[in-house]
């Protein structure tokens, strides 16, 4: 018998032998997700309790590094990577042998599971755009297909997302950009799209709410909850741009968990065949990383090991997480905290841009360029020591209060170059 099944075997024979748990889940999935899990878990294993702490990435990664080895949380579960590589590089995550046999190395060129084994792959993602098809019809907007098209004045005040900073599967759209464009023109793209949203959203899932219910005409989203929202009836499209990855939502068993076996049994669950078949319900709907069961989904359902879905950003997980937490507090000072700054500047360029009828215009120039550019460069982005800065520990008062001082200039440059935006573009007849 191989080492999977036997692995699975003794998972299977746990309650009968006494070995019941509390399986604490720290994750960022919507309850439709964890909801399913947790009957299916608790059905398979009757002695088994499964409490679900929903967190963002970004909170949840701060949660376990804020609890004490032997009281800690047994799974962290999330969409982002690179989140795995920040608790992976603090020694929080513990080695998983067991796995299916079922689930390929890789998706692409892309591995399924952490070559450490410190995390597995337990579905795929990828991250695009939504839209409600009738806010669209009324509003006679076109319809999008790559991430620049979010960028064009057409679609100023029709637009939403969360911040990186609030969101694990945003600032895996924003890496993904940023890595397909390059840093600067990454971010003039971001500031862009971001500059005609209407608004940041507090959590991810207020973005895809928000298109379904119509307050928002698109969105950037993960993939599974455009298709969720399309495949449950509601009157939405979703497309993956060519500027996208597919890449893992992983799954790991945090080290100094309370249960580690009670922990190994859930993993192992989401990695069978039934637990990758939840995956395919309607209100779910995430491509699982076991290609055979793909047979069993609906008509037209996503599958990314067909090669229908181009994905052109083969994803660097060590170069975003080794600039994580600049990215994320980057974006809140020039976006989420000056996002209606950003949105005046975004506005008069887009007016200012219309009453010109496409003559150049040095004046307008300036104006984008003082929108649209980050206060950090290619250069700056390099820096060990800016990078370092960002990593250091909360305690370090020191570094605390260097890193404050950072931000405080990037949002003062940001809110300095919007004002001076605003009036150049005014002045343009």
């Amino acid at each position: 018998m191989s080492l999977a099944r036997l692995t699975l075997a003794a998972a299977l024979l746990a309650p009968a032998l006494g070995l019941a748990d509390t399986v604490t889940v720290v994750t960022s999935f919507p309850k439709e997700l964890t909801t399913a899990y947790k009957k299916a878990f608790e059905a398979k294993f009757p002695g088994d309790k499964l409490e679900i702490l929903n967190k963002n990435t970004a909170a949840g990664i701060a949660y376990v590094r804020e609890q004490q080895p032997g009281s800690r949380p047994e799974v962290f579960w999330a969409s982002a990577p690179d989140a795995f590589e920040v608790l992976a590089s603090g020694k929080l995550l513990q080695k998983v042998d067991s796995g299916n046999a079922a689930i390929p190395a890789r998706v692409g060129a892309y591995p399924i599971n952490d070559p450490e084994g410190l995390y597995k792959g337990q579905a795929l993602a990828g991250y695009g755009i939504m839209w409600n098809t009738r806010y669209m019809a009324a509003n006679k907007l076109p319809v999008p297909k790559e991430w620049a098209d979010l960028a064009k004045p057409v679609y100023f005040g029709h637009v939403a997302t969360s911040s990186p900073s609030r969101s694990g599967t945003t600032h895996l759209t924003v890496e993904t950009i940023l890595q397909g464009e390059g840093w600067m023109n990454g971010w003039a793209q971001l500031l862009a799209i971001s500059g005609n949203c209407a608004a940041i959203t507090e959590r991810s899932f207020g973005v895809p709410d928000g298109v379904s219910n119509g307050q928002f005409g698109l969105g950037l989203v993960i993939d599974f909850f455009g298709l969720a929202a399309k495949n449950s009836g509601m009157p939405v499209e979703f497309i993956y741009p060519s500027m996208t990855a597919i890449v893992p939502a992983n799954i790991a068993l945090v080290a100094g968990a309370k249960s580690p076996e009670g922990g190994k049994r859930f993993i192992q669950f989401t990695l069978s065949e039934e637990g990758q078949m939840l995956l395919l319900q309607k209100d779910i709907s995430r491509l699982p990383v076991m290609p055979a069961i793909y047979a069993k989904a609906p008509a037209g359902y996503p599958n990314p090991f067909s090669g229908a879905i181009q994905a052109k950003v083969n994803f660097d997980t060590e170069l975003s997480e080794s600039r994580y937490y600049v990215v994320v507090a980057l974006y809140d000072q020039i976006v989420t905290f000056r996002h209606k700054e950003l949105a005046a500047a975004t506005k008069a360029v887009w007016e200012a841009e219309k009453r010109l009828a496409g003559k150049a215009n040095p004046q307008l120039d300036e104006a984008k360029k003082l929108v649209f550019t980050p206060p950090v460069d290619d250069k700056q982005i390099a820096d060990k020591a800016l990078l370092a800065l960002f990593k250091a520990d909360k305690k370090d008062e020191t570094a605390s209060k260097q890193k404050a001082k950072v931000e405080e200039e990037w949002a003062s440059k940001a809110k300095a170059n919007y004002a001076k935006a605003v009036e150049l573009a005014n002045a343009v007849k």
